[in-house]
This record gives structure tokens, C-alpha cells and sequence, in this order.
């Protein structure tokens, strides 16, 4: 069995977590990390489990203004991200999961997990789990403490569903 685990982010925060949360899959399957401006397209994917990640910008998944404004807040640059990448996508019956970074305090409406949950859905996919977030200090981050071992704890656990 083998996971991909798609993310999409401008301060390092969300390709933490997608990591942490690749060692929690990967002693259960193989699992692998790609940027979403890299991924190939959803339709070309041939993986058991597929986990979809991204930075809670402006209520929801990044666009090009969000992502732009995050540059020019020393952000790195992405050409496009987990929009864009699901948008581009036709039907598909994937196992999914779904997960944001987001800031704690203050605690902002929106969750980047959510909206990217609900346009797998509409593709056809089936969430194996509701999204899950990861906290991070301010909009730059770093993450909260242990954030990362939750993570790991995390990608562990989406390996005990029967999907």
C-alpha cells in the first residue's frame, strides 16, 4: 500500500507537518511528499491514500493574492498550490485525508482543510477521516509545540481505518 501526501506552503510550517505526518504513515506503507506545484495530476495518481494539505489563508486554501501578500512577508513564492491542483482535477475515487495549518491566537474563522475536503468530496473522493489542523504561532508560524509529534500520531492513526 502506498500514500501520497500533497501540501502547499509558503513558510516551511505545512511541509513540516506533511512530513511528520509521512514518518507516521511510513512504517504501516510507503508513503511519499510532494509539493503541490509538483504533484502530478490527481488523475495520474495511483495511491491508496491520499492526504491533501495547505496553509488557512484568508478562511480558506491560498490564492494567488494570499500567496503573494505571504511573499511579501518574506514567504517563499509558489506558483500555485492545492487550489489550483484540485482544480485542474477530474473525477476520482481516492481515500483521502485532509489537513491546514491555521493560527491559534487569535483564533480566525476558516480552515484550509475544510474547503479542500469539500472539493475532493465533489471529485468523488471519500474523506477517511474529518480534516485536521495544526497550530502555528502568528501567521509565519514557527509551530506550537508539539505539533509535530501530533502530526506523526496523526499519519500513524490514518493507517488503523478500514478504507
Amino acid at each position: 500500500m502506498n500514500a501520497l501526501v500533497v501540501y502547499e506552503s509558503a513558510w516551511g510550517n505545512p511541509r513540516l507537518v506533511a512530513e511528520a505526518i509521512s514518518d507516521g504513515l511510513s512504517p504501516h506503507l510507503t508513503a511519499e511528499v510532494v509539493a503541490a506545484h509538483e504533484a502530478p495530476p490527481l488523475a495520474e495518481l495511483t495511491v491508496d491514500l491520499l492526504v491533501v494539505g495547505a496553509p488557512t489563508h484568508a478562511f480558506g486554501l491560498p490564492r494567488d493574492g494570499t500567496r503573494e501578500d505571504a511573499h511579501t512577508r518574506s514567504g517563499e513564492l509558489i506558483p500555485s498550490g492545492v487550489r489550483e491542483w484540485l482544480d485542474a482535477a477530474g473525477p476520482a475515487s481516492f481515500a483521502v485525508a485532509t489537513l491546514d495549518t491555521h493560527v491559534r491566537h487569535p483564533d480566525l474563522p476558516g480552515h484550509a482543510g475544510k474547503k479542500a475536503a469539500k472539493k475532493l468530496r465533489k471529485l468523488g473522493c471519500h474523506p477517511v477521516t474529518d480534516p485536521e489542523t495544526f497550530y502555528v504561532d502568528g501567521y509565519e508560524g514557527p509551530l506550537l509545540p508539539g505539533e509535530l509529534e501530533r502530526a506523526r500520531e496523526w499519519g500513524d492513526g490514518l493507517t488503523r481505518g478500514d478504507w
